[in-house]
């Protein structure tokens, strides 16, 4: 780092950042209710001197769009997007702000809306999955600003909405003319560099069955039994597949495209022979896939396995593919975007980042697919810890990253 580097460094307000955080956290922005947060956010960048455009999202324009994926319904919603700097070289910090349901919150040992502050950590909903990275990009462009150090190039840093569900407002984002150079996504990858992300797509199988009395439950057919032949076979296309990745990126994932089953429905009452069941999960697809060819081998296991059994031969179970759905997303490893991070990240804290490809999906595939902006991954945070009771945050991982971004501002937009 040269010294006038190093005097952007000093200008990071550390325990304003954690402020922020802990007021962002306890605004709750479960998907469909983002707009409060929103407006949070958006009057923070208007404080530290962004010049911010904010606009009503219209969800009947994007249904139109082939990546248009929202499985929450929203009545209302809005993109906000704040700017500094010149016109040469851009770079565009982007995070989603909705956050997943903080569940039963008698198994929080703090209020998910605290944002309470104890051992070097901040816990509560989003604090790592990513309003903690949302703040780190805030308060990184917050010590540029303050600075004064001058550069020729933009940044972009833009709040969305809908992520959890499909990345309804980054589609909206990139619909309304906002690109960029190259992008970063501060998303909880535990500081690593990450070039690529797996995507997703959620489905549904329902099984038929035949009700009868429980006491004659010979004369029925049980649609819960009926699925268990299903969920075995999907088991072992999982394993088929995870077998056949040898990706170096995923090297570190004992299923580098897990397929979860996490939901299940069935039955009416003890009394009766279940009569129909369904069971939702998630698929992951991977980099040198499409979700359609996963689609397919999804199918097709469930109409094999189907086919094996007299009853189900002739009352075929039913694929649905109606939820959230999330495409790959990847740039090489090289890419001058890559390669401006890691030397940051080794400026800061004297090691080299780790270089892997995550299982998780995001708004990544979007900025590159649709927006032909390349994007990588860098974050604070664990993925362990997003939609889990007690998420938390430590307070070094965010002064790690947001440092390493004033450093990637000042390189990149020269």
């Amino acid at each position: 780092m040269v010294d006038a580097e190093k005097r952007v460094l000093d200008f990071l307000d550390v325990d304003g950042l954690v402020n922020c955080l802990r007021g962002l956290i306890s605004i709750p922005s479960v998907g469909g209710q983002e707009t409060p947060a929103q407006r949070y956010f958006a009057a923070e960048m208007l404080r530290i001197g962004l010049d911010v455009d904010e606009w009503e999202i219209d969800f009947d324009r994007l249904q139109a769009h082939p990546a248009y994926s929202m499985s929450i319904h929203r009545k209302e919603g809005i993109g906000v997007i704040g700017e500094y700097g010149g016109t040469k070289k851009s770079l565009m910090l982007n995070g989603h702000i909705d956050v997943v349901s903080p569940g039963e919150v008698l198994k929080w040992k703090y209020p998910p809306w605290s944002g309470a502050v104890t051992d070097g950590r901040v816990y509560g909903r989003g604090s790592a999955d990513m309003k903690g990275g949302l703040v780190c990009a805030l308060y990184a462009v917050k010590a540029v600003i303050d600075s004064g150090f001058p550069i020729k190039g933009k940044v972009l840093l833009s709040s969305v909405i809908g992520e959890e569900d499909g990345g309804v407002g980054a589609l909206d984002m990139i619909l309304h003319g906002y690109s960029a150079d190259a992008a970063i996504i501060p998303e909880p990858s535990d500081l690593d560099a990450v070039p690529a992300h797996a995507g997703v797509m959620a489905f549904r199988v329902s099984v038929q069955g035949k009700a009868s009395h429980a006491s004659l439950r010979d004369e029925g057919v049980n649609a819960i039994e009926k699925a268990i032949p299903l969920l075995e076979a999907l088991k072992k296309l999982e394993s088929r597949r995870t077998a056949n990745i040898k990706d170096p990126l995923y090297s570190g994932f004992k299923i580098p495209s897990p397929l979860s089953i996490g939901k299940i429905q069935g039955g009416e009452w003890p009394g009766t022979v279940a009569e129909n069941l369904y069971f939702e999960g998630r698929v992951g697809v991977h980099t040198d896939e499409t979700c359609e060819m996963v689609r397919k081998q999804v199918e097709s296991t469930v109409a094999k396995a189907a086919n094996q059994d007299l009853w189900l031969r002739e009352h075929q179970p039913v694929v649905d593919w109606n939820g959230y759905r999330f495409d790959p997303g990847s740039i090489s490893t090289d890419h001058p975007i890559m390669k401006t991070v890691k030397r940051a990240y080794s400026d800061v804290t004297g090691s080299a980042p780790l270089i892997s490809g995550k299982t998780y999906s995001s708004d990544m595939r979007l900025l590159i697919n649709y927006g032909q902006i390349p994007t990588m991954i860098f974050g604070p945070g664990e993925i362990r810890q997003a939609h889990s009771a007690n998420e938390s945050i430590s307070i070094n991982s965010l002064e790690k990253a947001a440092k390493t971004i004033i450093l990637t501002i000042l390189r990149w937009c020269l």
